[in-house]
Order: C-alpha cells, then sequence, then structure tokens
C-alpha cells in the first residue's frame, strides 16, 4: 500500500471510529425509547466501549507491531463494520450492548495502526502533515456528527446512524488485507503477561471514571495491578511498553491527557451553562459550540507551519496556553458573540496541542514499536475525557448545576499540563530537520 492510500486509509479509520462515537450521543435517546431500555443500559453502550478500546489498545498497537500495521488494521476495520451492520438487527439493548464491547475491541486493533502505517509510510521530517491532515479530519467528523445524527434519527431512525460506517470500514478493511506491504514486520515478542496487567488497569480504571457504584474497589484493583505492572515491566526482557518509547513520550502523552481532560470537562459543564442557565435549545447550543470544530480544523491544518518554524515544545506550549484562555473566556461569557470566542479559542488551541503532541509520540518511536506509540496516543485520548467528565460531574454535583464547576479548574488543568512542554523536543533537537543519522534510513555506502 502506497504512502498516499496509507494516509487516505488512517483519516477514513480515524474518522470512522470519531464518528460513531459522536453520532451515538444523538441516537441514544431514540435507542431507549425504542428498545424500552433503562437509563442504566443505555449508559452502558458507552461504557462498554470505553472500557473494552482503553484495556486493549496498546496490546493491539503491538500485535500491528509483530504482524503488520495494514493487516491489524484491515481485521479492525472489518470487525468494526460487521459490529456496525448489527445495530440494524439488534432485537434487544442487550445486543447493542454486546455490539458496542465488539466494536471497542476491533476498534483497539484500528485506532493505533492508523498512526503506526504513517510511522512506517513516512520518514520522521514528513509526519507533520500527515497527522495534522488526520487531527483536522477528526475534528471534521466530531462537528459533522451530530448534525448528520440527529438528521437520521429524525428520518429513518437510530439504526441508520450506525449503518454509515459498514461501507467505508468493509471496504479499506478488504483492501488493507490484500494489500502488499513494503516491508516486512519486524520480529517483536509478545508481552502477554503485561498486556493482561496493563488492560485490567485500563479497564478498572475506566469502570472506577465512569461508573459511581462500586468505584473505589474497582480503582483499588487498578492501583495494586498497575503496581505489578511497573515492576514486571521493569524486569522483564521483552516489555509491552519499551522504555526508549514510553520515556520519550510521556510528556507529550501527559499533555494530550491533561488538554482532552479540561476540554471534555468544559464542554460537559458548558452544556449545562448553555441549555439550562442560559435558556437556549439544543440547536442554538450547537451553532454556538460550532465555532470550536471550525477553529480545531484550521489549527490543525496550519500546525505543520508553526511545527517546522517553532518546533513541538513552542508550538504545543503555546497551544495550551490559547486553550487555558478559551476556558477562561468561556466561563465568563454571558453573550453569544463571547460565547463563540471562548470556543473558537478552545478549539484553536485543542487543534494545535493534539497535533504537536501526536507528532512527539509518532516521530520519536522506532519503527518497530509504531503500533505501540499510537496504542499510547489513543489511550491518552480515550482516557483524558472520561477522566474530565468525571471531575465536572462531581464537581457539579448531583443537581447537576454549572455554577458548581469552578470553569478555572479546567484551565488550571491545562496550564499543569502546558508545564510538561519544557520537556518536548525544541527545534535544536533536530525537529525542522532531519539531517541526523536516522535509524529509518538505509545507510549511504562510503566512496572509495
Amino acid at each position: 500500500m502506497n504512502a498516499r492510500l496509507t494516509l487516505v486509509s488512517s483519516v477514513v479509520g480515524a474518522v470512522v471510529v470519531a464518528f460513531d462515537g459522536t453520532v451515538l450521543t444523538v441516537a441514544q435517546p431514540a435507542l431507549r425509547h425504542d428498545l424500552g431500555a433503562s437509563f442504566t443500559q443505555v449508559q452502558w453502550t458507552s461504557t462498554g466501549y470505553l472500557i473494552a478500546v482503553a484495556a486493549l489498545l496498546v496490546f493491539g498497537g503491538r500485535l500491528g507491531d509483530r504482524y503488520g500495521h495494514h493487516r491489524l488494521f484491515g481485521v479492525g476495520m472489518l470487525g468494526f463494520g460487521a459490529a456496525s451492520a448489527g445495530f440494524a438487527v439488534a432485537p434487544g439493548v442487550g445486543w447493542v450492548i454486546g455490539l458496542r464491547v465488539a466494536q471497542g475491541v476491533f476498534g483497539a486493533l484500528l485506532q493505533p495502526a492508523t498512526l503506526g502505517m504513517l510511522r512506517a509510510a513516512y520518514p520522521p521530517d514528513r509526519l507533520r502533515t500527515p497527522i495534522a491532515v488526520r487531527t483536522a479530519s477528526i475534528g471534521a467528523a466530531a462537528a459533522l456528527g451530530p448534525l448528520v445524527g440527529g438528521a437520521l434519527v429524525a428520518g429513518p431512525g437510530w439504526r441508520a446512524v450506525f449503518l454509515l460506517n459498514v461501507v467505508p470500514a468493509l471496504v479499506l478493511g478488504a483492501l488493507a488485507l490484500t494489500a502488499r506491504q513494503r516491508h516486512a514486520a519486524p520480529p517483536v515478542r509478545l508481552d502477554l503477561p503485561g498486556a493482561l496487567l496493563l488492560a485490567v488497569t485500563l479497564a478498572c480504571l475506566v469502570h472506577a471514571l465512569v461508573v459511581s457504584p462500586g468505584w473505589a474497589l474497582t480503582a483499588a484493583v487498578a492501583c495494586v495491578t498497575g503496581a505489578v505492572l511497573v515492576r514486571h515491566e521493569r524486569r522483564t526482557a521483552h516489555p509491552l511498553l519499551p522504555a526508549r518509547v514510553a520515556g520519550p513520550a510521556a510528556p507529550a502523552l501527559g499533555m494530550l491527557v491533561t488538554a482532552s481532560a479540561a476540554l471534555s470537562g468544559t464542554l460537559f459543564a458548558g452544556t449545562f451553562l448553555l441549555q439550562g442557565v442560559l435558556g437556549m435549545d439544543a440547536f442554538r447550543s450547537a451553532l454556538t459550540s460550532l465555532p470550536l470544530a471550525v477553529l480545531m480544523v484550521a489549527a490543525a491544518a496550519t500546525s505543520p507551519v508553526l511545527l517546522r518554524r517553532a518546533g513541538s515544545r513552542r508550538t504545543a506550549s503555546g497551544a495550551m496556553a490559547v486553550l487555558a484562555a478559551g476556558i477562561l473566556v468561556l466561563s465568563q461569557a454571558t453573550s453569544t458573540p463571547a460565547l463563540c470566542a471562548g470556543f473558537a479559542l478552545i478549539g484553536a488551541g485543542f487543534g494545535a496541542v493534539m497535533t504537536a503532541a501526536t507528532h512527539v509520540v509518532v516521530r520519536q518511536a522506532p519503527v518497530e514499536s509504531a503500533g505501540v506509540a499510537g496504542g499510547l496516543q489513543q489511550t491518552a485520548m480515550n482516557v483524558g475525557p472520561v477522566l474530565g467528565v468525571a471531575v465536572a460531574t462531581a464537581l457539579m454535583g448531583n443537581d447537576g448545576d454549572p455554577a458548581g464547576l469552578p470553569m478555572a479548574a479546567p484551565a488550571v488543568l491545562v496550564l499543569a499540563g502546558a508545564c510538561l512542554g519544557r520537556l518536548l523536543p525544541g527545534p535544536g533537537d533536530g525537529e525542522r530537520n532531519d539531517h541526523r543519522r536516522s535509524e529509518d534510513r538505509p545507510a549511504v555506502p562510503e566512496r572509495r
């Protein structure tokens, strides 16, 4: 599969997953009414997916390192598409929950592969633009998802929402499985005990954040298994999380977690603010927040230039400052222009930091561990929003009063994450060019 088709596959795979998540939110009320489901059962259509995907993302990336990212992408897309088709005939909410868990499993295979394929197809100094295109496409999907989902729910019904993914998933999945790979996948060993420990840790962590009853027990289990995982990874000869991948990526991953947590927490509270305190209906509140998606796409599109000229350190740190400023503006806004300005700043900051931090995670990873790097990035982008909504819910209280959420709290979280930007590579560390010796390039024979 050539570089251009790889980029298209990566973008479509990321968009399919992002689009599916946004349209589900719109479809849940109709799904609940049609299937006679309880609120808890409907909640598990999201929770089941989150637990499955978070638990398996890194191991899915490692499978891609061993068996080939295109192969794992193809299996993931075919499985995700087949599960999406199953919603058309699901007889009850139990089936829907099961299909969402299946989507999480297959999503954990395809999501790291979308970044692993890019790392394998492009040299490090040319990764900025592909990652920016991928990020911008995710922003566009997040903006269009609620609109398209709402139109389908109002027309054909909630089942039609999930059928949108079937054709692109099956077509690109089949292409990925039949395409010939340029290079054989490096022989890497699978750390099954580490994968199991990480899966239990992340699954329990997500469960503790999204499910109130029993959260203390699952949080305790996450702490214990997390400690055992760290001890195991330090001692094993073939760790699931190699130090040369997890170490350099840690600051960027921290920025992704804090930025996505602050964004999701702010948007969760902002929905209650717009539709509760300010009395807007759902359509008007959606229009008011539209600048967020527009500026996110624009920021991602311009990020390659910023990365080339300023480097990841300055770009990511500056973007975090813009994100914090947007949250503070939104917290004080009462008029529509001020609200739009706040959402625009939030979108611009988040789009730029997501592109810059992802670029660091993927670029610095060795090709033989690109899947692990992709899995770590996707894990950060899944855990962060869950954490942000959980914190916002706790601060708002049981009555859902947005006044109970000090909007300065997400801004402080962003600024704390911005401090990690000092640990990112700068232009002097070989970011502008790749003139240093690269393991990805064949050695040039000496002249005789």
